[in-house]
């Protein structure tokens, strides 16, 4: 028996009759909250053993308010994004907290941090994405709270808060790191483009954001459990998975969740043309490049995908292409109600499409007989990403179930890749000698766009390491004090 579980599915009974199937398909956000959700229940228990003696005895109450069966066996769809992509976001069930005085507390944080002065004050590590407070930072937010009452008085409170509003103000851009719709500030994840809905960051930084944006403030979120999915996924007894990109995280799979990976030949032969690189020292510069060479292959009649890494980026270029005359379309986390109807339309004739790292994710574009007959399909990267294997989901577009296809990048020393993970030596070096020695200049941009991918990659790979050396630690503290979920 097969079932897949309705996203809009409410109803306890609804879900839990799905899982009882031999067969459930389900996201893997429903699982983890539903799995908290058991869990969460659970602990009206006063100990395991209570639980298994309940069981035992064929308790229906416990066995009726229990949506999941165990976690059993799991076969994880895209699993590098959802193994390691999505391993340092915990998944919180929570309740509203109480809001009453925060809009003000938040608009005195931000108005205080746009009198603090950058380098002076306070320090950005745009790398960490971190903001600390300097000893004259410090001097200068005590004398500005001098005439403020409350917890302004407080030295750690004041400086928490004001740190979160410079990361509000610095770190968090509108149209990169969140959209704002309907009064409502949504997140975008950046490796999918997606808008993830019903999420929140923590600490106030998301109530920070709202008041900074003009939108109803939703209240911090009282946290009731918690889980990521390297703690969910490794309590599987049986666990598999499947993807196209993942060949750099064999040894990562293997460590976290004990799993192998392995090479399975397409069915089809792959028919994808990689095409050279082209680097260019500003963004402006880049950005014309593009235009010209969608022109160029519009003319011909190809179908184009530009992908791009933000939807402000999306629709920065679709201006440019509406000034060229060029007929667009633009696909990104504003535009995901209309995903499957642009994707169906990217493979045809002259079609040019603009779109973020959503664009035909789990899906193929097809292409129309022209468009065969043309080459197929034709993928722009207009910048590089924190890690080779989302350039190369990118570059997958193209080329599918042996289609025609090819991809190229074209990007410059000014893509935020190359400012947050470079080299500041080396990219004033570059820029030096850029105007009279560009023979010698452009193979050290390359090798400059390489280390700082690299740099990405072992960053984001640290971060992921910590967070499980911290889940381990908590679960063996929790356990031995009786309350291990």
């Amino acid at each position: 028996e097969v079932a897949a579980l309705d996203p809009r599915a409410r109803l306890h009974d609804e879900r839990r009759r799905a899982y009882t199937c031999d067969v459930t398909y389900c996201t893997n956000k429903q699982v983890a909250f539903d799995y908290l959700r058991d869990r969460l229940y659970l602990r009206k228990y006063p100990s395991e053993l209570a639980i298994k003696l309940a069981d035992a005895d064929g308790d229906r109450h416990l066995r009726d308010k229990l949506m999941l069966r165990g976690l059993c066996f799991g076969i994880v769809d895209e699993a590098d994004s959802v193994l390691v992509d999505e391993a340092v976001t915990p998944l919180i069930i929570s309740r509203p907290g109480d809001t009453r005085h925060k809009r003000e507390i938040y608009g005195q944080a931000l108005a205080l941090a746009r009198q603090l002065e950058q380098r002076q004050d306070y320090r950005v590590d745009f790398r960490e994405r971190q903001i600390e407070l300097s000893g004259r930072g410090a001097e200068s937010l005590c004398r500005l709270c001098e005439s403020m009452e409350g917890l302004w008085r407080n030295t750690r409170y004041r400086e928490e808060l004001v740190v979160q509003a410079l990361k509000a103000n610095i770190l968090f851009i509108r149209d990169q790191q969140y959209l704002v719709r309907d009064g409502k500030v949504d997140i975008v994840d950046e490796f999918t483009g997606r808008v993830m809905a019903d999420r929140s960051w923590e600490q106030g930084l998301h109530q920070m954001i709202e008041v900074k944006e003009g939108c109803e403030i939703t209240g911090e979120q009282e946290t009731l459990g918690r889980i990521s999915y390297q703690r969910l996924f490794r309590r599987y007894l049986k666990l598999g998975g499947m993807t196209g990109t993942a060949s750099e995280l064999s040894d990562e799979l293997r460590s976290v969740y004990r799993l192998r990976v392995f090479r399975i030949r397409p069915y089809r032969k792959v028919k994808r043309r990689g095409l050279r690189s082209t680097l260019l020292r500003t963004e402006a510069e880049k950005w014309q490049r593009i235009v010209t060479r969608i022109g160029q292959l519009h003319a011909e009649g190809r179908p184009v995908l530009i992908g791009t890494r933000s939807v402000a980026a999306s629709e920065h270029l679709q201006g440019l292409l509406d000034e060229a005359g060029i007929e667009n379309r633009v696909l990104n986390a504003r535009q995901d109600a209309d995903e499957a109807e642009i994707i169906s339309a990217a493979g045809h004739r002259g079609q040019v499409t603009v779109a973020t790292n959503m664009a035909g994710r789990g899906s193929d574009i097809q292409l129309d007989n022209d468009a065969l007959a043309l080459g197929g399909l034709h993928v722009i990267a207009s910048e590089r990403h924190e890690s080779r294997r989302i350039d190369r989901q990118l570059f997958g577009r193209c080329g599918r179930q042996g289609d025609p296809g090819s991809f190229e990048v074209i990007t410059s020393l000014e893509d935020e890749l190359v400012v947050r993970y470079g080299s500041a030596i080396q990219c004033a070096l570059v820029t030096l000698l850029w105007p009279g020695l560009p023979w010698i200049a452009k193979p050290l941009a390359r090798l400059l766009t390489h280390s700082a991918q690299q740099a990405a990659e072992k960053k984001n790979a640290a971060a992921r390491a910590r967070v499980l050396r911290s889940e381990d630690y908590l679960e063996n503290v929790l356990a031995f004090a009786g309350m291990q979920e």
